[in-house]
């Protein structure tokens, strides 16, 4: 418990002063995550027999998270000349003997989807008018749908949600965690409209809550499919009592994007 205390503390020193200034520290910070996340990726595909292309997929991640916070007009590019490069590495690689290099190809596009892709929505959701706000908004809804099933589950757990994907979830727990991030959601809209610059009604901010409550505990679970084909606990050691980067942010994954169009395309 204390190595967990202490790491959350660390990581809370670290990421709240860049998320308040955005800029570079804030990039630093997301990128490094990401990268760390799409690097763990590679060690539980590896462990399952297969071989993604390690160094295109970490050097890719980083190039849409580049492209994304500092100039967009490179997006596409980036992203398409990546691909190409991975399917030249495992031609190559299957020609050197690689048994199922296509499924290796098809490893190291899925990271660079769902991580590099998704988790580039961190820095447009930053890049949003009153983006530190917002991000303020949006992960801790998720914080608070995660402490409460936690909690909840814990305690009064009975039902067994999603048995083979990971046997400690409940669905006392996700019901829990589903009503903590809507009450979230309704307190902090009313904070951030009273004092600060959002304007946000609190039903709006209820609302949001639901759907992080209710649709980001996939993006959990869908580290949890990875981690059980590999058989591993954490996806690494990066966070003493805390695993690795790509367990911290299985959720902020699917909630960067949820919250970007629901601001958006609902809030404006």
């Amino acid at each position: 418990m204390s190595k967990r205390v202490i790491t959350a503390l660390t990581l809370l020193l670290i990421g709240f002063p860049a998320l308040v200034l955005g800029g570079i520290p804030y990039f630093i910070f997301f990128a490094f995550l990401l990268v760390a996340a799409a690097w763990e990726y590679v060690d539980m595909f590896e462990a399952t027999g297969s071989q993604p292309a390690r160094w295109l997929v970490a050097g890719g991640v980083a190039a849409l998270s580049a492209a994304t916070f500092f100039d967009k007009t490179y997006l596409l590019p980036v992203f398409t000349f990546i691909i190409l490069a991975m399917m030249a590495f495992h031609l190559l690689a299957y020609e050197r003997g690689a048994a199922h290099a296509s499924l290796d190809f098809s490893a190291s596009l899925g990271a660079l989807l769902y991580i590099g892709w998704l988790g580039s929505y961190l820095f447009d959701l930053r890049q949003l008018p009153d983006g530190g706000w917002w991000v303020m908004f949006v992960l801790p809804c998720v914080w608070m749908a995660d402490t409460g099933a936690f909690m909840i589950g814990a305690a009064y757990g009975k039902h067994r949600m999603t048995p083979r994907l990971s046997p400690k979830k409940t669905w006392e727990g996700y019901i829990s965690g589903v009503l903590s991030a809507a009450l979230g959601g309704g307190f902090f809209a009313y904070c951030y409209t009273t004092w600060g610059p959002l304007n946000l009604p609190v039903f709006t901010g209820v609302l949001f809550g639901l759907v992080v409550g209710l649709l980001t505990p996939l993006g959990d679970l869908g580290e949890s499919m990875f981690k059980r084909e590999a058989g591993m606990k954490d996806s690494g050691a990066i966070f003493p009592g805390h695993g690795g980067a790509f367990d911290r942010i299985d959720s902020w994954l699917w909630a960067a994007v949820l919250g970007y169009y629901f601001i958006t395309w609902f809030i404006g």
